[in-house]
């Protein structure tokens, strides 16, 4: 198992697996968003392979107060390896190294298996309420 950056060569294997993991909407456009952080921190979009086959990623951003990770995703098959957790654990060593004090992360409230997943991670539920408006349409 290796983690490294994103590369050109990994976008269809990256969007088949968000679709997989059931991240993709239909307002946002994911070729978009990849186009987006690699104009942005590039080094910070990780993908974790397996074998040769993409087993997960994670898009992970610092703007010099927070950090954020977006797309933490693992391939069906490859659950239950620690994958989430070694790619969440890269994130924090990345943003720790650039001076980052606070990693944040948004969870759907539906999706109670992930909460879990994060709260075993040490994650606590913040007293914020996101919210967001788009600025350019996909």
């Amino acid at each position: 198992m290796e983690i490294r950056s994103y590369r050109t060569a990994d976008e269809d294997a990256v969007i088949a697996l968000w679709r997989e993991a059931g991240l993709l909407r239909p307002w946002n456009d994911p070729q978009r968003d990849i186009q987006r952080k690699l104009a942005q921190q590039p080094e910070l979009f990780l993908v974790c392979e397996d074998d040769g086959a993409l087993a997960g990623t994670a898009m992970v951003g610092y703007d010099g107060h927070r950090g954020w990770v977006y797309y933490l995703a693992v391939a069906e098959p490859q659950r239950g390896r620690a994958i989430g957790t070694a790619l969440m654990r890269r994130a924090e060593q990345l943003l720790i190294e650039r001076g980052c004090p606070k990693l944040n992360l948004m969870v759907r409230s539906s999706n109670s298996g992930v909460l879990k997943f994060y709260e075993s991670l040490g994650y606590t539920r913040d007293d914020a309420v996101p919210l967001g408006r788009r600025l350019i349409p996909d």
